[in-house]
């Protein structure tokens, strides 16, 4: 066996990682909309770094279902098909019932009164943008105090998707947005404090069709 070490060398990936932050909270601050291009030396010059680094967190976000990128039209933010809202809100059902059912057999109090917070918290909400930090962060504490680490690890695979699904929901409509939503989430607060199981799931249900509705234009 040689002395060469059995792996490479490892590289600092912090400032791709950084430039990948400050690109995903444009996108999550509405300051880049689905569909629009991302070039590389716009956002180099922007943030004052060289291009490799924009390169790989394009990757990265990629990889995340934020960007879409293709030799013949460059980098842009993903618009989301209906095949794609379709599969994500199927997928998000399958995992959000396992948490909600793991919740309701799990949670301690406190885990319930986190969740309970981040449902207050939009009470106080300024504008759509904020509402929606506020939705994930709900389900954010939601998958948290099921108390499942795969599960939790599974949600976060698709965690800025449901973001970017949620952008594309308050782009089609924001009547009633700002009212109704703290309403449904405190609807939900209620039935995972009861530990009512059918209740719960229908609610998350009815909450998720909610917003797919707005998005595929059947509600407002």
């Amino acid at each position: 066996m040689s002395d060469q070490g059995k792996v490479a060398p490892a590289r600092r990936r912090g400032l791709a990682d950084e430039v990948a932050d400050r690109i995903r909270e444009a996108i999550f601050n509405g300051a880049y909309a689905p569909g629009e291009q991302l070039r590389e030396v716009e956002l180099s010059g922007e943030m004052d770094v060289s291009r490799g680094p924009v390169r790989e967190a394009l990757r990265l976000l990629e990889r995340e279902g934020l960007v879409h990128c293709a030799w013949h039209r460059g980098t842009t933010v993903t618009t989301l098909s209906a095949e794609d809202v379709a599969e994500l809100d199927s997928l998000r059902g399958a995992l959000e019932d396992l948490a909600v059912r793991q919740v309701i057999v799990r949670a301690s109090d406190e885990d319930l009164a986190s969740i309970a917070k981040t449902a207050d918290m939009m009470e106080r909400a300024g504008d759509a943008h904020e509402m929606v930090r506020l939705d994930i962060a709900f389900h954010d504490a939601v998958f948290a105090a099921a108390g499942h680490q795969r599960l939790a690890d599974a949600w976060d695979g698709i965690r800025c998707q449901v973001h970017l699904f949620l952008l594309t929901r308050i782009s089609r409509s924001t009547a009633g947005y700002l009212d109704c939503i703290p309403r449904e989430h405190h609807g939900l607060v209620t039935a995972l404090r009861a530990r009512d199981t059918n209740t719960a799931l229908d609610l998350f249900a009815a909450h998720r069709r909610h917003a797919v509705d707005v998005v595929a234009g059947t509600t407002a």
